[in-house]
């Protein structure tokens, strides 16, 4: 699953830079038409112009790509690349840490029923039947139920910890991306503001509009990079939030478990 999900991040991302330069492209050689016109149009000088026809309303898409563009395709698609990637892995980690869910209550209940039978190895093979990081943890107290109960506690801390490295798997390249978005987003402002003020040297004069669109410029990537942030710290806020609800889980299930270890080899001296 993750595999795949990390392989669509990279088609989607090719797709999308594809798609940025050939919008660069058109874009380009428009302006170039329009420049064209606008000389063919001062040379002739109709006596009576036209009014100006209004220019047509865009749509969110068609904002969303100019401000893409506006901001400077070389950083945007950047801050795009973090997001995409970004994204791939906390939909894998939101679908991996639902499939780890596990109704510990009721597993509790089948294991209790089996060790009251005095069948042990039935509640062994029912938690290793069963899915989850509560069941793995289970099975490997209950594989070791006749060795002592020191020894159950010692290996249900320390598998305990393995599934809960597992459990984190990830977050640590979404907390990753999350800084990395808005730092590419400062670094596209300041290198627009430096754009701007060579702009400003080259003309020799400080004019409004110039220095209005080298500010815009250099704002929009800082605008997309926070955006990108707060997409990810929300998902990333999740996982932490579910990662630490199946800990819990966990730990309540493991002390549960050794009192019912406890009971059974009484029961048995």
């Amino acid at each position: 699953m993750k595999k795949l999900l990390m392989l669509f991040a990279l088609m989607a991302t090719l797709f999308l830079s594809s798609a940025t330069l050939n919008y660069t492209y058109a874009q380009d050689g428009e302006a170039e038409k329009t420049e064209e016109v606008k000389e063919a149009a001062a040379e002739t000088k109709p006596a009576a112009a036209a009014p100006a026809a209004d220019e047509p309303e865009l749509t969110g898409t068609e904002w969303l790509k100019k401000q893409f563009i506006d901001g400077g395709w070389e950083f945007m698609t950047l801050v795009l690349i973090c997001l995409i990637i970004g994204l791939a892995i906390c939909i894998e980690r939101i679908i991996s840490l639902n499939l780890a869910s596990t109704n510990s209550t009721r597993l509790l209940k089948k294991v209790s029923a089996k060790l009251d039978d005095n069948d042990l190895e039935g509640a062994t093979e029912l938690c290793k039947s069963s899915r989850g990081p509560i069941a793995s943890i289970f099975y490997q107290g209950l594989s070791r139920a006749d060795q002592g109960l020191d020894v159950v506690e010692k290996s249900i801390i320390s598998y305990g910890s393995v599934q809960m490295g597992r459990l984190e798997r990830g977050l640590v390249w979404i907390s990753l991306f999350i800084a990395l978005a808005p730092m590419l987003g400062f670094m596209g402002t300041v290198l627009g503001m430096i754009g701007a003020f060579d702009a400003i040297e080259a003309a020799g004069d400080i004019s409004p509009s110039l220095v209005a669109g080298g500010i815009k410029v250099a704002l929009l990537t800082t605008v997309f990079g926070l955006v990108v942030a707060i997409i990810l710290q929300i998902f990333y806020n999740y996982l932490v939030s579910k990662v630490d609800g199946i800990v819990n889980d966990m730990e309540d299930a493991s002390i549960s478990l050794v009192d019912l270890i406890s009971n059974y080899k009484n029961r048995r001296a």
